[in-house]
């Protein structure tokens, strides 16, 4: 039997990138997936490449910084798979770039706690309470190495923001134990998305491969790895762990 097979998983923000590397991984351990995200061309080529391959998906699209519309995703997926026994809030990402504090604009700081921590506290709060009724349940939140030690490259709403759902994930798997529900977090390094390969000349890529004991950058499968372990049994007394899938380069 495969290791996820008759469960029901969502994975937000996973048109593409790490989220559709978790979405993939997971559908191909047994899991019923929903895709979820905003541009639905990216969504139904995430579902059509699972079904490909003979696994169950369906898209979802909604707005996550919106509690109703949150609950509207909950209901989309629970009509269409059932209810979700795996929750891997994905969505998120850096909206204004690396700046002095004095320099970052506002509208940048909201951004970026609005699509990240908010984002990642709406999503919880609209599914936990299911999974403490059912007394089971894994939840995966994305952090990253920015939130993990301060870097002067790093852009610091982002870095605050992502700080912040790792504490947060924390202080939920304290109060979801006892209902069978396990939370953890994954801090990924520099991921080589094919967004980043666009965006990061080769040259570049070597030099911060250079920077990483393991000496080569991360993959997004490197990273669905690590969630379908903390999402199987294999993990099942595994929560509150901030996992850095980083190749080395952060060591807290």
């Amino acid at each position: 039997m495969s290791e996820l097979s008759g469960q029901v998983a969502l994975v937000t923000g996973s048109s593409r990138g790490i989220g559709a590397a978790i979405a993939k991984r997971f559908a191909a351990a047994g899991a019923a997936v929903a895709v979820h995200g905003r541009d639905m061309p990216a969504l139904s080529h995430v579902v059509n490449a699972i079904r490909d391959q003979g696994g169950r998906a369906v898209a979802i699209t909604g707005e996550l910084t919106d509690f109703a519309a949150v609950e509207g995703i909950r209901a989309a997926v629970e009509r269409e798979l059932g209810p979700v026994d795996i929750l891997v809030a994905n969505a998120g990402g850096s909206y204004t770039p690396p700046a002095a504090l004095e320099d970052i604009p506002e509208e940048g700081w909201h951004a970026s706690i609005e699509g990240n921590l908010t984002t990642t506290f709406l999503t919880l709060k609209s599914f936990v309470p299911g999974m403490k009724t059912r007394r089971r349940g894994a939840i995966i939140t994305i952090s990253s190495a920015a939130g993990r030690r301060p870097h002067p490259r790093s852009p610091m709403p982002y870095a605050a923001a992502k700080a912040g759902v790792e504490l947060m994930t924390q202080a939920l798997a304290s109060q979801v134990g006892p209902f069978g529900i396990r939370a953890n977090c994954i801090a990924p390094e520099t991921i080589l998305t094919d967004r980043n390969r666009e965006r990061i000349p080769g040259d570049q890529q070597i030099t911060m491969a250079e920077q990483h004991p393991l000496l080569r950058l991360g993959s997004p499968e490197d990273v669905a790895e690590a969630a379908l372990y903390l999402s199987s049994y294999r993990s099942s007394w595994i929560t509150g762990v901030v996992l850095d899938v980083a190749g080395g380069a952060v060591m807290v």
